[in-house]
C-alpha cells in the first residue's frame, strides 16, 4: 500500500536510504560488491546517504514531524 500513497513511498524511501548507509558504514564489502544489477540499488541508496547525509536528515526530521503531528 506504500506505492499508492504519496507520504508512504517517501517514508519508504528515506528508511531504505537510511538503512543502507548504517549497513555499509558497518560492512562495506557487503554492499560494495554488488554495484550493479539489482542489488546495486542498495549501493546507491547508501551512496545517496554518505554524500547527501545532510539532506537526508532534514528529510527525516521534516518526515517525522509530518508524522508524528500532522496525522
Amino acid at each position: 500500500s506504500a506505492i499508492f500513497n504519496f507520504q508512504s513511498l517517501l517514508t519508504v524511501i528515506l528508511l531504505l536510504i537510511c538503512t543502507c548507509a548504517y549497513i555499509r558504514s558497518l560492512a562495506p564489502s557487503f554492499l560494495d560488491k554488488n554495484k550493479t544489477g539489482l542489488l546495486g540499488i542498495f549501493w546507491k541508496c547508501a551512496r545517496i546517504g554518505e554524500r547527501k547525509s545532510p539532506y537526508v536528515a532534514v528529510c527525516c526530521v521534516v518526515m517525522a514531524f509530518s508524522i508524528l503531528f500532522m496525522q
